[in-house]
């Protein structure tokens, strides 16, 4: 099978054949990070969706949710798969976000259908910007990997035309997904804060060092600026108010 296919088992890569940035253990570090935070962060949102599925009121609805839970986890093997090459154990470096994040998800828990759909869409779309945001402090191989486990191979178009479909139906709708949607964007920027500034590692990323670029005031200000105006389009494409 060619490496190129989608789903194609990548090889171990040798210690040789790794970047020269891997012989710096705080990159190292950091990388094996940033890759368990979002293996854990693909394996719940897998769990969500599973779950969230059993609210959906058609059928066709319950089997779009199964697909886009499948992507998840078939994201999350790649991810598992780019830290066993790295030499690290995939279930340790998931292991630190697992109760923080299951934290966030119970605090950001849906309580019905459309809500479910909301949280797919803004809370998991703010969560991917901003790891794309670290992504670009990175390796090239790293960074194309983080890129296409975060991509949502089209189902943002059924996520939208579904909760636009229930406003137009009912417009008492669109205020309150209007305020659940605040709400994640509040508690999805305090979780991605917390991730960065609670890991070593992530921090001396985004700070930099003597051969790397990295991320002062200004420009972690910037970060956020463009984090709540996508989250502001994502709203706007919901047809909600952020």
């Amino acid at each position: 099978m060619p490496l190129d296919t989608p789903g194609a088992p990548r090889p171990t890569l040798a210690a040789g054949d790794l970047p020269v940035a891997f012989s710096d253990p705080v990159y190292l570090a950091a990388v094996v990070d940033l890759l368990g935070a979002i293996a854990y962060g693909e394996m719940s949102a897998f769990d969500r969706l599973s779950e969230d599925a059993k609210m959906a009121p058609e059928l066709a609805d319950k089997v779009e949710l199964a697909r886009m839970a499948c992507t998840e986890f078939a994201h999350f093997e790649g991810l598992s798969q780019r830290l066993t090459e790295l030499g690290a154990q995939p279930f340790e470096a998931m292991a630190p976000f697992q109760v923080p994040f299951d934290a966030f998800h119970a605090r950001t828990a849906p309580s019905d259908w459309l809500e479910g759909l909301v949280k797919a869409y803004v809370g998991d779309g703010l969560a991917g910007d901003f790891y794309r945001e670290i992504a670009t402090f990175l390796d090239s191989d790293t960074r194309t990997i983080i890129v296409e486990s975060l991509s949502d191979a089209g189902q943002s178009r059924f996520v939208v035309d579904r909760v636009r479909a229930a406003i137009a139906k009912d417009p008492r709708v669109g205020g309150r997904l209007a305020l659940w949607g605040r709400r994640l964007m509040g508690e999805a920027l305090s979780q991605a804060q917390r991730v960065a500034a609670e890991r070593d590692a992530l921090t001396a990323l985004l700070a930099g060092g003597v051969d790397r670029p990295g991320m002062d005031l200004a420009a972690i200000g910037r970060l956020f600026t463009r984090l709540t105006e996508n989250h502001s389009q994502r709203m706007e494409s919901l047809g909600l108010s952020a």
